[in-house]
């Protein structure tokens, strides 16, 4: 039998996926299986790594109930996952401690700390990112102060899809956007002696495994793990880039024609820029965000990540549907969202000003603050519901275009994809509020697309990710939605009123947290 499949496997925070495509990017199949993490006192959200594994092996098994002689079809496996996060193992492979995810909060205040040493300031000139508590440099740093003991047992720091690609072939290693954002440098794409100086973490490079390009290398599944898939020894598996450069891959961003951009609309909120060239990269003077290696050669994705998305719009439905209920009234959740969804053009433009920092984490883009909480400036006597709704939507483009603004200029276009992706409504305001045409990407699970195109790569099916894209990328590209002459005029006068009004509440955003809870902040 032809081998004419690749399988991706997406380790998510909330769902693990393994999905078949043919050679030519064509969806063929999806098998899939509900995540969960636990939550304790102190900020600890953490992971329990051999179910982790055993989900994985199970959702390739589910798939080869869907995809007849699927074992002998395959022509090679890739793994992408979760980024950030801290998944510790021994000498043996075996973990040595649950997971840290990089939800888990408790090195909030040695991040506090780095930040007031300046050593963030420090790295970014290497890794082009800023720091925050969900990375493992910082989840080191609060094991070698609080639980030295599992650090003595650690013999390798992986992160999600790392450990996978230990299972399927043994090997440890890991990708080098993964690695290189955390510990190294973006232009080098090598672990970085500054950084690990800087961050006092120079004894800790024994923990840190060898980088590779799952574009350029693969390795055999191993017959244990054949044993325990389904599938066949000797499969060629790539480990991909973490998933959200994986999901822009998948999604549209790299078009060597034009320079694009992609957004990922979804319960965060995720702005990327291709720079087809690494050495024209300028960083910008705040150091937050990302910059990461793309899987093409000397090429690089920067990206500023907004802490909440659609959430939003959620937080906004659930309160529709919440006062509904006080009347006897309440629709269907879903129900409720596409009726407002399919009215947010008739509200007023402009009609109020919301900040969407609806997440109780705060803002990690393209600034910094644990305290940011939302906000609705502006409102009237006149301001009704559906006024508040496009508000909420526009609020979304605003922190867009702050994103890509902290990044330089909005690309030439920007794709776009994600839950809210469908949205006619949202295509609009974001393409006139970033006066950029917008592309939605139809593309249904573009993290685990990415990585199987980068082992179509590896495997010599096509000869460069160019020509990839061409059939994988392409075909899944919608029309685009021209920005509106009026609104974007309006957008560009409430834009700047829009970040004023932030930087101005900056402040306030901590004196409320005081306020509100005097006795365990510091």
């Amino acid at each position: 039998m032809t081998k004419d499949l690749i399988i991706g496997i997406d380790a998510g925070t909330s769902v693990l996926k393994a999905v078949a495509f043919d050679l030519g990017g064509r969806q063929l199949a999806v098998s899939s299986k509900p995540n969960s993490y636990e939550e304790r006192p102190g900020g600890a959200v953490e992971q329990d790594m051999a179910r982790t594994w055993t989900d994985a092996a199970l959702v390739l098994r589910l798939l080869a109930e869907k995809l007849p002689g699927l074992a002998r079809r395959t022509a090679a496996l890739a793994v992408t996952g979760q980024g950030d996060g801290t998944w510790l193992i021994d000498a043996e492979g075996e973990p040595v401690a649950p997971a840290w995810l990089w939800l888990d909060s408790r090195a909030a205040s040695i991040v506090d700390q780095l930040e007031r040493d300046g050593v963030r300031q420090r790295i970014f000139p290497f890794t082009g990112c800023g720091l925050n508590a969900c990375q493992q440099n910082a989840h080191l740093l609060w094991l070698k102060a609080h639980a030295p003991d599992v650090l003595a047992r650690a013999t390798t720091a992986f992160h999600c899809k790392d450990w996978l690609y230990l299972k399927l072939t043994g090997k440890r290693v890991t990708d080098r956007s993964e690695g290189t954002f955390t510990f190294g440098d973006f232009r080098s794409r090598e672990y970085a002696d500054e950084v690990l100086a800087a961050l006092g973490l120079e004894a800790e490079r024994r923990l840190l495994p060898p980088m590779l390009d799952g574009t350029t290398t693969t390795h055999p599944l191993t017959q244990a793990a054949a044993e325990t898939t389904g599938l066949l020894p000797g499969t060629p598996v790539s480990l991909g880039f973490l998933d959200v450069v994986c999901a822009a891959l998948g999604g549209g961003i790299y078009d060597h024609e034009r320079r694009v951009g992609f957004s990922i609309a979804g319960s965060t909120g995720m702005h990327m820029r291709f720079f087809p060239d690494q050495a024209v990269v300028e960083l910008a003077p705040e150091p937050t965000g990302y910059t990461m290696p793309f899987p093409v050669p000397a090429t690089v994705l920067q990206m500023q990540s907004n802490m909440a998305a659609t959430l939003n719009i959620d937080w906004l439905t659930d309160r529709v549907v919440e006062a509904a209920a006080l009347f006897g009234t309440a629709p269907e959740r879903m129900d409720a969202l596409r009726a407002l969804d399919a009215r947010v053009l008739d509200g007023r433009p402009g009609a109020a000003l919301y900040h969407p920092y609806i997440s109780e984490a705060g803002e990690r883009g393209p600034f910094v603050a644990s305290d940011a909480r939302a906000m609705l400036t502006g409102l009237s006597s006149r301001t009704g519901l559906i006024d508040l709704v496009r508000a909420v939507y526009e609020g979304l483009a605003f922190a867009a275009r702050d994103c890509y603004a902290a990044m330089g200029h909005a690309p030439d276009e920007i794709r776009i994809g994600g839950g809210a992706a469908r949205s006619k409504s949202l295509k609009r305001i974001m393409a006139s509020a970033l006066g950029v045409p917008v592309r939605e990407s139809s593309r249904e699970e573009a993290g685990a697309a990415g990585a199987a195109m980068m082992a179509a790569v590896a495997i010599g099916a096509y000869p460069d990710m160019a020509a990839c894209a061409e059939n994988w990328v392409k075909p899944t590209l919608g029309d685009t939605v021209a920005p509106d002459p009026e609104l974007r005029a309006l957008y560009d006068r409430l834009f700047p009123v829009y970040v004023q009004t932030r930087e101005a509440m900056a402040p306030q955003w901590r004196t409320l947290a005081l306020a509100r809870n005097p006795v365990t902040r510091p």
